[in-house]
């Protein structure tokens, strides 16, 4: 079969997209690994617009249900499927996953980004052996223990603060000179008592035998070492967009993600759209993410129709 648009992803642009393409009657697949992207594992999002709070399992699930209603008629979904490549044909492009080739008049690409991995020594030896990515999963296994989270931005304060929960203490540790969370959030955080941040400094080894032991930093500006025994170390240091099946057919950015055309979301070739973490916006954010790819849409429909 010949669908009208092949969308990519399971987040909120793809299910946006995924609404969006099926009230417009095209005939439209949504290959998705999982649904509810990054946010999946949250365990608060207050900032999912028309919802004060909402876990990332039940968006997840919103996602699905959502889209649930038009599955069968222009919508047909693929779960659990990841997209290997992507390929341009004559009548369309052909998008091959593990289970076989899909063909789409259209395409877009919202497959998002994964955890971007702390690369020192050590680091990789103890990964999930103390070194995590993920607070809401193994947070509660450090309850009364030291540890730090690596990161300057919005997730490693909302990480730090999802720590303090319960953890003995938590030390931040930013690469860059001046932090990049909200100051709402920086200024409620470094208010707890045993909440601690330490400006442009970089980590330089991971320690520890079986399990993580500490770690050892350095100041940028002032070269300046130190160490700090922790037992747990999170990490919060940015996303890699999951593009690597567009590599040689559309055109990335120095980071991996798919140059757009902010009018439309088009990419570098027709046909082929972007939206969300895969794409070179400037903001990355659900709501964003939801936006843009709605906007896609709309161009994409255009595209097809006249």
């Amino acid at each position: 079969m010949l669908y009208d648009l092949i969308i990519i992803g399971g987040g909120p642009a793809g299910t946006a997209a995924g609404v969006y393409a099926s009230r417009k009657k095209l005939q439209t697949l949504l290959i998705a690994g999982e649904f509810g992207g990054q946010s999946a594992v949250s365990p608060d999002i207050q900032n999912w617009i028309g919802t004060p709070s909402i876990s990332g399992a039940a968006l997840a699930e919103s996602f699905k249900k959502h889209l649930g209603v038009y599955a069968g008629g222009a919508l047909t979904l693929k779960e659990g499927e990841k997209v290997a490549a992507i390929k341009k044909e004559n009548d369309g492009f052909s998008v091959a996953t593990e289970h076989g080739s899909y063909q789409g008049k259209t395409v877009l690409v919202a497959s998002g980004s994964g955890r971007r991995k702390l690369d020192v020594p050590g680091a990789e030896r103890l990964e999930h052996k103390g070194i995590t990515y993920c607070a809401s999963c193994d947070g509660p296994l450090f309850e009364g223990q030291d540890v730090a989270v690596i990161g300057g931005g919005n997730a490693a304060f909302e990480t730090a603060a999802q720590l303090l929960a319960y953890v003995k203490s938590v030390t931040l540790m930013n690469h860059s000179k001046g932090f990049k969370a909200d100051p709402v959030t920086i200024e409620k955080v470094l208010a707890h008592p045993n909440m601690k941040a330490m400006d442009d400094t970089e980590v330089v080894e991971v320690k520890g035998d079986k399990f993580v032991e500490g770690l050892t930093y350095r100041n940028k500006t002032t070269g300046q070492a130190g160490e700090l025994k922790v037992t747990g170390i999170f990490v919060e240091i940015g996303q890699t967009p999951n593009t690597s099946f567009t590599n040689g057919v559309l055109e990335l950015d120095r980071y991996g993600r798919i140059k757009i055309d902010p009018r439309t979301q088009m990419s570098s070739v027709e046909g082929v759209w972007a939206a969300g973490d895969a794409s070179d916006v400037l903001y990355h954010q659900n709501n964003i993410a939801a936006g843009d790819a709605v906007r896609a849409v709309e161009n994409i429909y255009l595209h097809l129709r006249t």
